[in-house]
């Protein structure tokens, strides 16, 4: 398997990429879901939410890491048997999905820094709280954050059915080609 993307086949990096963001974003969604049930009491209470900011913000990382990614190394040419409608809503639905998981993880800074602290990452580094004077800032960004997430986990399914369509009823290389597995 190459590297990079060619004109039939999605590269390793991409496919790492793509795999990457999927697990992170279920992951953090999950964690997110549990965490908000946890109690003062509860020894997950200050450690949870820490590990989902700094998921989130190694996730903005690999997210930026992407974009730039797409544009050095183009994804392959769409297939022939998708017409201009699959062609435009492949494009539509991956720049919601983009735009979506940037508008998640933003709200998710403005509620971690409302406060004016820092945002720890796993001890390594912080990420310095740069917006603080919105006013209501935490409740505004965490209505925005959670509303987000759960859309951002719906078009995630539907992307994931998307493929599953692709793959079963179509009999097209779409799924085979994010696996690494399309004849070339």
């Amino acid at each position: 398997m190459q590297w990079q993307n060619s004109s039939s086949n999605y590269g390793l990096i991409s496919i790492l990429m793509h795999w990457l963001v999927a697990i992170a974003v279920i992951g953090l969604f999950a964690l997110g879901y549990w965490m908000v049930g946890l109690t003062y009491y509860s020894s997950w209470y200050r450690t949870a939410p820490d590990i989902h900011k700094s998921i989130g913000l190694l996730l903005f990382a690999l997210m930026v890491l992407r974009v730039i990614w797409r544009f050095l190394s183009h994804g392959p040419a769409p297939l022939a048997s998708h017409g201009r409608l699959t062609r435009l809503a492949t494009k539509a639905g991956h720049g919601v999905l983009y735009l979506g998981l940037f508008a998640v993880m933003i709200s998710g800074y403005l509620i971690s820094t409302a406060d004016g602290r820092a945002i720890s990452v796993f001890g390594w580094f912080e990420m310095p709280a740069l917006i603080t004077s919105i006013p209501n800032q935490e409740d505004i960004a965490g209505l925005v954050h959670e509303y987000l997430a759960w859309a951002l986990v719906i078009l995630s399914g539907l992307h994931a059915l998307a493929a599953l369509k692709h793959h079963f009823i179509d009999h097209d290389s779409t799924l085979k080609r994010m696996l690494g597995r399309a004849e070339a």
